[in-house]
């Protein structure tokens, strides 16, 4: 199945959270299709154009087979019923190898990498570079369709060793990634810092990682290449066992304030 790749035009990339395995544990593959196809579905109908599958399986080392396993056959569902939106992956564990071989595998067209270069501290202790071996993965695998977005001091963890933002991106473009993720402590901190990014001549395509709606979506795709979303457009009446969590309202208003 070919990749359908990402477009970084002023792109919209909804988050399609997979449910938290602690909090939800033990729920069925048929339960987590129908949960897939069902949010996708509101995506796909309010014009959205890209999804982003994230699991959300916590390990202290790179991804389970069975995460990878569940992940890769969600994300080739997703492909076969709705092969116009772009697709992308993630995983909980930091794992540079996994979500490559997930998207090879179900045709997801990019990745998004989280402490793609240098080393951050964070809730779960101290977590270092995957770049290089995310970069040798996908030459190996002869993933070259696969785009990695790589976030650049992402606000879940601090970095380590005083390396400035400018300098993390310079050295996640000189490592391969194709995009850049920025997720400031608030909506007007992501665009000052994608400002300084630019300022220190970062050519590289740069999109805002989080505190995106409607709102203020007509701003962040004036400086940004695109935008990732999830929680604004969340339904705010959804059960914990309703596998409709996003909603189609919401999700419209966005897009139809992303196009002006």
């Amino acid at each position: 199945m070919t990749p359908n790749r990402l477009a970084f035009d002023h792109t919209v990339i909804a988050a399609l959270h997979l449910p938290d395995p602690v909090v939800q544990p033990g729920l069925s593959m048929a339960y987590l299709e129908d949960y897939v196809l069902t949010n996708a579905a509101v995506f796909a109908k309010a014009g959205i154009p890209a999804v982003k599958l994230q699991d959300q399986t916590r390990a202290a080392g790179p991804a389970s087979l069975a995460t990878v396993a569940r992940t890769a056959a969600l994300g080739r569902l997703i492909r076969r019923e709705y092969p116009d939106l772009a697709l992308g992956i993630i995983v909980q564990a930091h794992d540079a190898e996994s979500p490559i071989a997930i998207a090879e595998a179900c045709g997801a067209g990019f990745v998004r990498l989280k402490v793609y270069v240098g080393a951050v501290m964070s809730s779960e202790g101290q977590k270092s570079a995957l770049c290089v071996a995310a970069r040798a993965y996908r030459q190996a695998a002869g993933a070259d369709g696969v785009a990695i977005l790589a976030d650049i001091h992402d606000r879940t963890s601090l970095p380590i060793g005083g390396v400035s933002q400018p300098q993390a991106a310079k050295w996640a473009v000189d490592m391969g990634a194709d995009g850049l993720v920025i997720t400031g402590t608030d909506f007007d901190d992501s665009l000052a810092r994608i400002r300084a990014l630019r300022t220190a001549g970062i050519k590289a395509p740069v999109l805002v990682g989080g505190g995106v709606d409607a709102g203020n979506i007509g701003r962040a795709l004036a400086e940004a290449a695109g935008v990732v979303v999830s929680t604004s457009i969340m339904r705010r009446d959804a059960g914990p066992n309703d596998p409709l969590k996003w909603d189609l309202d919401q999700c419209r208003r966005l897009m139809e304030a992303a196009k002006g």
